[in-house]
């Protein structure tokens, strides 16, 4: 049993891990930089222990000072949310050493699967289909070179390590891969320690969509259907959804897609929730594994409101050698088990009209959505200090109702009714997104954004913005001192408190 855990993470999954925990009667500790030193998730938690430094490598990445906190305040288990050590074998191994849970897989699924290209092995063992290419990760310059000239060009090229669209690389013109290759290679290396590349035929705008897994410690596998998450800009998603609106019409796509990944979850050993990443060529009908992410995802949310599972709460469960005691239409994979349609926004600290240029400082004002079927993930508020150091996200958005077309129209109210002041944030571009007449038809892909809003520029304020920043500014340039600040009550105009 887990009666003590420690979030090795910040934000809003640390809130969302913290929350869970409280509901099924467990303990918990935070851990924060001094840069979070007044963050949401040091206040909600049971206890809290500073980290010390300001940047990732100080705190949030620091084996060694996250391990040390976790015997010095006796946690049972530990819980990596996403990013930071979710993906690292040797936290894993660490936390074992130390006689403390991790709630996640075993360092010996995350070293099978996190690797791209050990990935993609075990996916042709398992007949997964993968996209032709070369994922050797000892291959040279010139063998990725000579690879990209026998699939034909356009290819991409990919890290073999991390994701998040960091180190990939599109290449048309044989005269630059090497150049490209270089960069992409760089850029891993910083983002990841590990600048291995891998090579392989470009599908043209293809959709993104993964499958949701829950393992327990007992052979059992759950395939919680599908999220569709091919609104990104640059390989970074802002926009996901649970059905896919295209399986949604392809039941035998889904079926093929939910074995395929039991089978690649029961041949690593895999335990926990993961995802399972496909890329599909929409014009040829077929769909490509890409990688799994063995961790929870920033949309986990989605399936949630679709599946009715709390996988967070099923997450500790597995940890604590509980088996799966789902519904067999859910340990299945019956698409008549999906539960309506939802909708997720990442709200970002960053100004589309500017490149996505990141936005920080001191949320001023705070208003958050509230409703039926509306649900708000964030670790931030008033007076919440947005930091150069971390991940731009500062809250998620998540919607429900019967249908697609429900749901948008359910999240364009919710994010019109969501204000936040102090930084630049990329909802006018969202709602923007929402209103596309392409997005309503699930007409999408991966270039879907790069496509059609390249050019993107603020517009007026929709009224109910423009009213609050309008109120805001006339606020901020009054100058109010204790003097001339009076009670209502002084104003003798008959006024009284009728409640």
């Amino acid at each position: 049993m887990i009666r003590k855990l420690l979030i090795a993470n910040r934000g809003e999954i640390a809130v969302r891990i913290i929350r869970a925990a409280r509901e099924m009667g467990i303990r918990t500790v935070a851990v924060y930089s001094d840069a979070d030193a007044n963050a949401i998730h040091t206040g909600l938690a049971d206890e809290s222990s500073a980290l010390g430094g300001n940047t990732p490598a100080e705190s949030y990445l620091d084996i060694k000072k996250i391990i040390a906190a976790a015997i010095s305040l006796g946690v049972d288990a530990i819980h990596p949310g996403y990013g930071f050590l979710s993906e690292r074998a040797e936290f894993s191994e660490a936390c074992a050493n130390a006689g403390i849970i991790f709630v996640g897989p075993p360092a010996s699924a995350m070293r099978l699967l996190g690797s791209k290209s050990a990935a993609k092995s075990i996916a042709v063992q398992e007949s997964v289909p993968i996209v032709p290419g070369l994922f050797d990760v000892s291959a040279t310059n010139e063998q990725l070179c000579a690879a990209a000239v026998a699939i034909g060009y356009p290819v991409m090229l990919k890290a073999s390590a991390g994701g998040g669209g960091r180190g990939m690389r599109i290449v048309r013109d044989p005269a630059i891969f090497h150049e490209e290759l270089h960069t992409a290679s760089d850029e891993a290396e910083k983002a990841f320690g590990d600048g291995k590349m891998m090579v392989e035929k470009l599908v043209e705008r293809p959709r993104h969509i993964e499958v949701q897994l829950l393992a327990d410690q007992h052979g059992n596998v759950a395939c919680l259907f599908e999220r569709e998450c091919s609104l990104q800009r640059r390989h970074q998603k802002l926009l996901e959804e649970a059905p896919s609106p295209y399986l949604s019409d392809h039941p035998k796509m889904w079926k093929e897609m939910c074995e395929a990944s039991r089978r690649l979850a029961k041949a690593s050993g895999y335990v926990g929730a993961g995802t399972v990443e496909f890329m599909v060529d929409e014009a040829e009908g077929k769909f490509y594994f890409l990688e799994v992410n063995t961790r929870l995802q920033v949309e986990h949310p989605v399936t949630e409101f679709v599946s009715g599972v709390d996988l967070v709460k099923w997450q500790l469960r597995i940890a604590s050698g509980e088996k799966l005691t789902l519904a067999s239409s859910l340990m299945a994979g019956d698409r008549k088990a999906i539960c309506g349609h939802s909708m997720e926004v990442r709200i970002v600290a960053e100004d589309p009209a500017k490149g996505f240029m990141p936005s920080i400082g001191t949320i001023l004002g705070w208003a958050e959505p509230k409703g039926p079927g509306i649900r708000v993930d964030t670790g931030f508020g008033v007076n919440a200090e947005v930091t150069r150091f971390y991940d731009s996200l500062i809250a998620k958005v998540i919607c429900h109702s019967d249908s697609r077309q429900g749901v948008i129209q359910r999240m364009r109210f919710a994010l019109l009714d969501f204000h936040i002041l102090g930084v630049t944030t990329n909802i006018g571009y969202m709602l923007d997104v929402l209103d596309h007449p392409d997005f309503g038809l699930g007409q999408i892909d991966t270039g879907f954004l790069g496509r059609e809003f390249a050019e993107w520029g603020q517009a007026e304020l929709p009224p109910e913005l423009g009213s609050i920043v309008s109120v805001a500014e006339h606020t901020a340039s009054r100058h109010v001192s204790a003097t001339n600040v009076r009670s209502v009550w002084d104003e003798a105009d008959g006024f009284r408190n009728a409640g």
